[in-house]
């Protein structure tokens, strides 16, 4: 079982979103071999997601009601297969925490440069803002499971 951690600063907003749908696409294309948790670096355990994040998960059939927010410890980043990062600064804290050789910027996974490769922080922002970066989670996390998919062969299919 390949692990995937996703990560953002306070696991409220952006890698709650990006687990969910990460899961769902995973799921539709019947990939249990691949589990999915999320973390963040400055995470407070036990948090509910954002407000924002939960009703335009809602809008897309994401249920996040159960998510807990979880702060990024080295036992997370030592359980995880692959460390997917909202932005470069996160990359550096997966690392100093020993994730170096498995952890990418998720837009730079899927294959963007540049700032691009950062999912913008809609914390604190209106409903529309939360929906700009679900639309760019949606993108980034399609092509990410794409390349996941091509990557970590399924065991039980005799790939």
């Amino acid at each position: 079982m390949t692990q995937v951690l996703l990560v953002c600063t306070g696991n409220i907003c952006r890698s709650p979103l990006a687990e969910a749908f990460m899961r769902q696409e995973l799921t539709g294309l019947g990939r249990d071999d691949i589990a999915v948790t999320s973390a963040g670096t400055g995470a407070w355990d036990g948090a509910p997601a954002s407000e924002g994040a939960y009703l335009v998960g809602l809008e897309h059939g994401l249920d996040l009601s159960a998510h807990r927010a979880r702060l990024l410890t080295r036992e997370l980043v030592d359980q995880a297969g692959m460390i997917l990062t909202m932005a470069r600064h996160h990359r550096a804290r997966v690392q100093e925490l020993g994730g170096e050789g498995r952890t990418f910027v998720l837009g730079e996974y899927a294959g963007r440069g540049g700032p691009q490769a950062e999912v913008s922080d809609p914390f604190g922002g209106d409903l529309d803002v939360y929906r700009e970066t679900y639309a760019e989670l949606e993108t980034l996390v399609r092509a990410a499971v794409k390349r996941l998919v091509a990557e970590f062969h399924d065991p039980s299919s005799g790939n």
